[in-house]
């Protein structure tokens, strides 16, 4: 076993942490790729493109906040109009909406209250039948009874 140890080339441990932690040739290579893409590549680019929109942003400023300002002081106040317009009918939907809800709920409870009423009658009226049905079914248990008794007496006189 030891020989086998003895063959086995292990590295050094400082050769493992600056493999594992040590991250500057990575970061060495990457930095000169941004500097030479943004040196190289792009060159001017990028400080011309500054002054053209620096340009233009001064040209609005000088020339075009004038005319946004009247333009809107012309149509703020139609556009405000046109909103409270828009606020009026929306609030009259609103107001109809919950008349219709209220007149729908108002009659959702009339229904229940007619069903209620309807349902406690058909209740009633099925007690009502049941009672007569039960005493019509005593009153031809009586009768039969009578009968019996009445057959049963006169068979034991005439025995």
């Amino acid at each position: 076993m030891q020989q086998l140890y003895r063959y086995m080339k292990l590295p050094e441990i400082g050769e493992v942490w600056a493999r594992l932690f040590d991250h500057r040739p990575f970061l060495n290579g990457e930095i000169k790729f941004m500097l030479k893409e943004f040196e190289e590549k792009r060159g001017d680019r990028e400080v011309e493109n500054l002054f053209y929109i620096l340009e233009k942003v001064t040209d609005i400023k000088d020339s075009q906040v004038d005319k946004i300002k009247k333009g809107s002081e012309a149509a703020l106040p139609v556009l405000s109009e046109k909103l409270n317009q828009a606020l009026e009918v929306c609030e009259a939907v609103e107001t109809d909406y919950l008349k219709v809800q209220k007149t729908c709920e108002q009659k959702r409870t009339e229904n229940r209250e007619k069903r209620q009423k309807e349902w406690d009658q058909f209740i009633d009226d099925m007690n009502f039948k049941c009672q007569r049905i039960d005493n019509a079914f005593e009153e031809k248990e009586e009768e039969l009874r009578d009968l019996y008794a009445d057959l049963n007496h006169k068979l034991n006189i005439t025995k």
